[in-house]
């Protein structure tokens, strides 16, 4: 389905609602001020100012009122040339998160959005998850969860570290947790396919599939990669916060188990929580909850040999 999205002034909003008043439908979705129906294309104007033109008279139609503002890159984003109104497309986004956190596991989303809903996840508050609170991600997880094609995968600490000490960097990780989440989405969406797919670049295309070429499925079919992506396609965002929220479940359940609240980051503070769990628990429960191989594991136990010495 074309569509094409413009961002209007509050004076010719008035206008285009006023030209499909005849035509006008009803639509409860959130964020949606006035929605109208022609035989051959969808109207649907939002809070935000922008108006959403969908179907094959989508481009005759949005002709009327001007030329598209929506942007499609980013200051600073480095990666793949993206297509025109790329943030308007059906596209299917993944991300992961705490790959830099010495505690907790590595999580992975892949999360589709098609072009119909990019306004209605705009509208819901999904955005660049680094300026969102985790507070605000954990209510908001569930609904978009409800609501999207998508996966998660979770690898918790002990499997990270088998697979860490046998040669497989944390890049090569990423890469097969982000096929296989790609896949999972994929095969969710049966015969459906996204205009495009993209990856938040963590490494270069020839390295990541490098990664992943012993795979028996790889997918290949119009992947693009992209720093920030998650500001260059709401699918990307909201797969972040997916991902996020997955994180934060498994801390809350380290924390209960340790009795104590893990923090998260690779920080002194988590030096001294390291040291205090050895104490508490003995070397393997802390390694089964870590990323072993990091140097807060040496930082720790020398904070517990000087209490104890």
């Amino acid at each position: 389905m074309s569509n094409t999205v413009l961002l209007l002034k509050p004076n010719e909003i008035e206008k285009v609602k006023s030209h499909y008043m005849k035509f006008k439908v009803e639509r409860s979705a959130p964020g949606v001020i006035f929605a109208a129906k022609l035989a051959d294309t969808a109207i649907t104007i939002y809070k935000s100012g922008k108006v959403m033109f969908q179907g094959n008279g989508s481009t005759r139609e949005a002709s009327l009122w001007g030329t598209s503002s929506t942007k499609t890159t980013t200051t600073g984003a480095k990666g793949d040339h993206l297509p025109p109104n790329f943030a308007t497309l059906s596209v299917l986004g993944s991300d992961e998160t705490g790959t830099g956190d010495y505690f907790g596991p590595i999580t992975v989303a892949a999360c589709f959005v098609r072009s119909e809903q990019v306004e209605l996840v705009k509208a819901l508050g999904v955005k660049d998850s680094k300026m969102l609170t985790d507070d605000i991600m954990r209510k908001m997880a569930p609904d978009l969860m409800a609501t999207l094609t998508h996966s998660v995968l979770v690898l918790k600490n002990e499997k990270y570290n088998d697979i860490q000490s046998r040669g497989s960097s944390q890049g090569k990780i990423k890469a097969l947790m982000h096929n296989q989440a790609l896949k999972h989405v994929l095969k969710k969406m049966d015969s459906e396919k996204p205009a495009y797919i993209l990856i938040d670049q963590f490494a270069e295309r020839g390295i990541y599939y490098n990664h992943i070429k012993m795979e028996k499925e790889i997918v290949r079919e119009n992947v693009l990669f992209s720093t920030k992506a998650e500001q260059l396609h709401v699918s990307v965002a909201a797969a972040s916060i997916i991902a996020r929220y997955a994180f934060l479940k498994e801390m809350d359940r380290l924390t209960e188990i340790a009795g104590t609240t893990i923090p998260k980051g690779a920080s002194a503070k988590v030096d001294e929580i390291a040291a205090k769990i050895y104490l508490k628990h003995g070397e393997e429960f802390l390694k089964s909850i870590t990323k072993w191989h990091f140097a807060n594991t040496g930082k720790a136990i020398n904070i517990v040999n000087k209490k104890r010495f």
